[in-house]
């Protein structure tokens, strides 16, 4: 098993076959994704369904709503290739024994969670590019070439931190009970945070706790990065995501040990 996560313990020169290894384990993991409807399907339709439903149609003309809408529903697209791509095929691959099979394959050091991180991130900019077309056409969303740009790189690196909570989900729960606990901590999570209405517009006591979740963190970039009002500095945001990567990370990698 620490050969599967020993990503960080890779030699700094990489040889060419190497690189291929990674290359082609990151190909099939996202065939393998895009191939399983169960699992593509919500990912890339939910997020730019509820967006057309919610920041255009329910709030049409509403610049400011849809403004902050496409931020926080960026987010919440980037939440599920995450969480799903690693809490439940994790939970299955271990189950199933696959993992102690990769273990023993002749694979570069870290290409397992390599390619299902380059996955979720790949997925996470596809469906940050359907919001963005949405928001242009209809929401009638006006952002600088920068803004764009910008965003688009907040949703693909912000899938980090749920990539390493669904490996928390998936190196303990069983195959079977792994898509109701992502979903448990999926969807109150985003609404928690703030992603489907402006914390406002919550009870005092959820806008307090908001700060505990990594949605929210996530969301106040978002919001900055397109000019929009947000709460608190982007040191702050970003410490708090990559601590709960790392941490959510650690104790992964040590439950992933011990099932070995």
């Amino acid at each position: 098993m620490d050969t599967i996560l020993a990503a960080s313990s890779a030699p700094d020169h990489v040889p060419f076959h190497a690189w291929r290894g990674y290359a082609l384990e990151a190909k099939y993991e996202f065939l393998r994704v895009l191939r399983t409807p169960a699992f593509a399907i919500p990912s890339l339709l939910f997020p730019p369904l509820f967006y057309l439903l919610f920041g255009v149609l329910l709030n049409r003309g509403n610049s400011a709503a849809a403004h902050y809408l496409f931020a926080t529903y960026s987010v919440f697209g980037v939440m599920a290739p995450g969480l799903f791509g690693f809490g439940v095929s994790i939970a299955i691959e271990r189950e199933r024994g696959w993992l102690a099979l990769k273990r023993v394959a002749p694979m570069p050091p870290g290409a397992y969670l390599a390619a299902k991180m380059l996955m979720a991130m790949a997925f996470a900019l596809i469906i940050y590019a359907m919001l963005a077309a949405m928001a242009a056409t209809l929401g009638g969303v006006r952002l600088d070439p920068a803004q764009w740009l910008l965003l688009g790189a907040i949703a693909a690196f912000g899938v980090l931190p749920f990539c390493a909570l669904g490996l928390l989900v998936g190196s303990r729960a069983n195959a079977s009970a792994s898509p109701a606990i992502v979903n448990f901590i999926y969807l109150p999570m985003a609404f928690l945070s703030g992603l489907w209405m402006p914390l406002s517009m919550l009870p005092q006591f959820i806008r307090d706790i908001a700060v505990l979740w990594p949605p929210y963190h996530l969301a106040q970039l978002a919001l900055a990065a397109i000019g929009r009002e947000h709460a608190g500095g982007a040191f702050g945001h970003l410490g708090f995501l990559a601590v709960f990567t790392i941490v959510c990370f650690a104790v992964a990698r040590r439950w992933l040990a011990r099932t070995a």
